[in-house]
């Protein structure tokens, strides 16, 4: 597949009195758009999200990578790991980006997907409840979508678990997890992967899964 032109700037989301910093890249005449909320002590510069966000690119997919902590939160998350732990927090911060896409006019007319890693999965599914309109995918990346709780059953979009074979525990949360969701969903496995997917070909695996399946993805209107 060849790679497609994009154009990446910089954003800003202001949300919770704060005012969260971003890329947003988007191809010329994007298939959608993915907003990534990161996991356990990442942030926007994640190497891991970006190397997915560049698959989605070369898909012809525009992707929102953005900080969900301010730097004062970022650092009470290093001392306490607080933070990264407050789903409900992070979920409106999820939300407040699927808001601020919808008030653009290159991105409101284009169907909107959620890509969670770690905690970050957590804060995806709840968002994707709280706008069961407008997100129409959600991709977990070695997440936590027990963390979720109740929201589980309100969502609406299809959902992927991608789980590393060699993460037994998130694996187990993640197979409990989807069997309180009423949504489509599907759960893929990666042999032999850890919980970071740093190992050869694993991350390559992810990117490959969350691309066809946000390639899939319909607004709520055509679904």
């Amino acid at each position: 597949m060849g790679t497609t032109a994009t154009r990446t700037q910089a954003i800003s989301v202001d949300v919770d009195d704060v005012t969260l910093p971003g890329d947003l890249t988007l191809p010329a005449e994007p298939l959608g758009v993915v907003a990534f909320a990161h996991g356990s002590g990442s942030s926007r510069h994640s190497p891991r999200n970006r190397a997915v966000a560049e698959t989605l690119h070369e898909a012809g997919l525009g992707t929102v990578l953005i900080d969900l902590l301010d730097p004062e939160e970022e650092r009470v998350d290093q001392v306490t790991a607080e933070p990264r732990f407050d789903i409900p927090m992070l979920a409106r911060r999820v939300a407040a980006v699927v808001d601020w896409l919808d008030r653009r006019p290159a991105t409101r007319e284009v169907p909107v997907g959620l890509f969670g890693a770690s905690t970050g999965a957590a804060a995806a599914l709840v968002a994707a409840a709280e706008r069961a309109d407008r997100v129409a995918a959600v991709v977990s990346r070695g997440g936590r979508p027990d963390l979720a709780g109740p929201a589980l059953t309100a969502v609406r979009a299809p959902v992927l678990l991608v789980v590393g074979g060699g993460d037994p525990r998130v694996l187990r949360l993640n197979e409990e997890a989807a069997e309180r969701l009423t949504a489509p969903w599907s759960l893929r496995v990666v042999p032999g992967a850890g919980h970071l997917f740093a190992e050869p070909g694993a991350l390559e695996a992810v990117a490959h899964a969350a691309r066809d399946w946000f390639l899939g993805m319909r607004r709520e209107d055509d679904r």
